[in-house]
């Protein structure tokens, strides 16, 4: 059996080296040729899986690591007869890392306590539902969106206008769907952006859910809220002009961490076994390495929200990555920019990788609510 593989996957050989012979390439320069006499596939979402690139190969299986799946194309794979598996749920723990490191650092900047703000959450899935599991108990109040949802009779959801008169925080973790009865591709236009004046939005859903055009008109009015994105509309290609005039900016690198990619390989890799009929019988936790900072000792002096900051830093601080979009971009094309970040991304740790040990049973009671391990 041969696998060619998207040369940014981890482990791949710890994970698949015993069931076939692990080939490797760049995801943008896999093509039809490259994948003849090839068994399984196994990419990210930089590779377009369709008829173009299968059709008269011999390939059978088709992994993608990746909670999203609108790079490929699935009726096409179903009526081949390929085998599919996707990784839903893989990265969303490094997401919400993301998304609480953002805004415990925002709150510093700011001056406000993130503890204190009503946060809207615009698509309760995967990653919006962690999102709101942690911030409800850190003690933050929320107001949930999610129309499909809400249509299968589910309770606790709002209308998104309830959203935009009362949130102050407001994050966006929608998948990007353009047709049917809950679209979401510029779902947040200008009209809505001007409503946000003041406040916060931060988007680490898809880029195209907020209307480029209306968002790059309420800048320019100066009626925008503090943006804090991580993907934006025509990726790979990224507006330079847009990106130093947002809070911060990042190349959808929020699903980035160790834990979260290497996630994905494994989810496929048991997708992959159960294909061949064998036991799925390796683990990730053999393979990941120990954390560069493996306990973090906190001052009893500071408050909660402090302690919390402090270690969500310490693990990742979203500033490092704004500013090497920054230097890229002054340095590279855009689009060249934004794929060798991606493809260089240093090694990122999840909060859970950090034993912390607290100072106040208040510390002790935020840092395990926003996910630290809690040491003695």
């Amino acid at each position: 059996m041969r696998l060619l593989v998207d040369e940014n996957l981890p482990f791949v050989e710890e994970f698949f080296a015993d069931t076939a012979e692990v080939i490797r390439l760049p995801g943008q320069s896999i093509t039809p040729a490259s994948l003849q006499g090839v068994d399984g596939l196994l990419v990210r979402s930089v590779t377009r899986v369709d008829q173009q690139l299968l059709a008269g190969t011999s390939v059978a299986f088709v992994g993608t690591a990746t909670i999203g799946t609108d790079h490929v194309d699935r009726d096409w794979l179903q009526k081949a007869g390929i085998a599919f598996a996707s990784a839903p749920g893989c990265n969303a723990d490094s997401v919400v890392d993301y998304v609480l490191s953002n805004l415990l650092w925002l709150a510093q900047e700011k001056g406000f306590c993130l503890q204190k703000q009503v946060i809207g959450i615009v698509g309760v899935g995967n990653v919006g539902g962690r999102l709101s599991e942690r911030l409800q108990a850190y003690g933050c109040r929320l107001l949930l969106n999610d129309p499909p949802r809400e249509a299968a009779g589910e309770p606790g959801f709002l209308p998104l206008e309830n959203l935009l008169d009362r949130a102050d925080i407001l994050c966006l973790h929608t998948p990007l769907i353009r047709e049917g009865p809950f679209p979401t591709e510029g779902l947040i236009n200008a009209a809505t952006l001007r409503r946000l004046q003041g406040r916060v939005l931060l988007n680490a859903g898809r880029g195209a859910v907020i209307d480029p055009k209306g968002l790059q008109q309420v800048i320019n009015e100066g009626q925008a809220p503090r943006l804090l994105l991580d993907v934006f509309a025509g990726e790979p290609e990224l507006d330079p002009v847009l990106i130093p005039q947002l809070e911060l900016a990042t190349p959808h690198i929020a699903g980035y961490s160790l834990e979260g990619k290497s996630r994905g390989t494994q989810a496929i890799y048991q997708a992959w076994c159960q294909y061949l009929g064998r036991k799925a019988a390796k683990h990730l936790d053999t393979f990941l390495p120990p954390p560069p900072v493996d306990c973090l000792q906190l001052n009893a002096g500071w408050s909660a929200e402090e302690a919390c900051r402090r270690a969500a830093l310490l693990v990742y601080d979203p500033r490092e990555d704004a500013a090497r979009l920054l230097r890229a971009l002054n340095q590279l094309p855009p689009k060249q920019a934004y794929q060798q970040l991606r493809k260089n991304y240093p090694q990122r740790r999840e909060f859970s990788s950090l034993r912390v040990v607290p100072g106040t049973l208040e510390q002790a009671q935020a840092l395990k609510a926003l996910g630290f391990t809690l040491a003695s």
